[in-house]
Parts: C-alpha cells; structure tokens; sequence
C-alpha cells in the first residue's frame, strides 16, 4: 500500500469495527504502557454515543484498508479524533485527514491533546494551530493543551 493509493470518503457503519480496531492500535502503540485492549468496550460506546452521532468522519483508505481516520463536530469545531496507523506514520495521512477537517469546519477547529505528546504537538503547530492554554482531559484525566486552528 502506498499513499498514493490513498482515498477519502465518508465514513459508513460497517467501519465501525475496523475503526474501533485502528484506534486501539494506534494508541497501544504511542502508548505502550497504557491497556487500550480493556478499554475497547468503553471506546465502542463513546463511538456509538458520542461521536458517531455527532460528528462528520471521514475515513482515509488504501486498497479498502483503514489507514485513518478523523472526527470533527462541524456545530462546535471540536476535533475529536485524528487516528492514523502506526505505519503511516510521517505520511501525508494525517494532513490529508486534518486538511479534510478544515475543510468541513471552516470557520474553526479546536482540539486537546496529551501535553506528552510532542509528536502530536509538533504536527498541529505545523498545520496552524495555537496554543490556547492548558486542561485536564474529562474523559482520562491526563493532562493537555488546548490547541486551535483559524483560518
């Protein structure tokens, strides 16, 4: 698989597993000490509850695999999730997911992210967003920043 192969499209229910599946992976990988197999069940019910219905996803495919993902809430802004995997790492996947987000939020994007994540951190500042000040994440409780994006 090559990015060039690689296609956007909306996101469909029958993604749901190979999306849970994704995101698990991925985050087991950038966080390796952190049981993300026993969370999957939680993870489905937010996903099922909280972003399916809420929010635009779009679905980032090469040869009709998931290679990521991203989420955004189109009222609000809020971007939820941006999942890429492991090995699309440093591809263009996850611009061409954020540059859809923009895209279907044009007015705003507002995210957290993992103050220990300078991977993350970088790749947002790269693409134009600020620091908007520091949180505690409601969902794992772990400290982040606040980051947004304005055209």
């Amino acid at each position: 698989m090559n990015s060039s192969a690689l296609t956007l499209r909306a996101y469909a229910a029958t993604d749901e597993d190979a999306a849970v599946a994704l995101w698990q992976r991925t985050w087991q990988q950038a966080y390796p000490n952190i049981d993300f197999a026993a969370r999957v069940g939680w993870w489905r019910e937010r996903w099922r509850g909280e972003l399916v219905p809420h929010a635009l996803i779009v679905v980032a495919e090469m040869d009709d695999v998931m290679g990521g993902f991203v989420t955004v809430d189109p009222k609000s802004g809020y971007l939820d999730q941006i999942v890429v995997a492991p090995e699309f790492w440093g591809s263009n996947v996850a611009a061409m997911l954020l540059d859809e987000a923009k895209r279907l939020s044009p007015a705003r994007l507002d995210l957290l992210v993992n103050k220990d994540n300078a991977r993350a951190i970088a790749f947002y500042e790269k693409h134009g967003f600020a620091m908007a000040g520091e949180d505690v994440n409601p969902v794992s409780g772990r400290p982040v920043f606040r980051m947004g994006w304005r055209p």
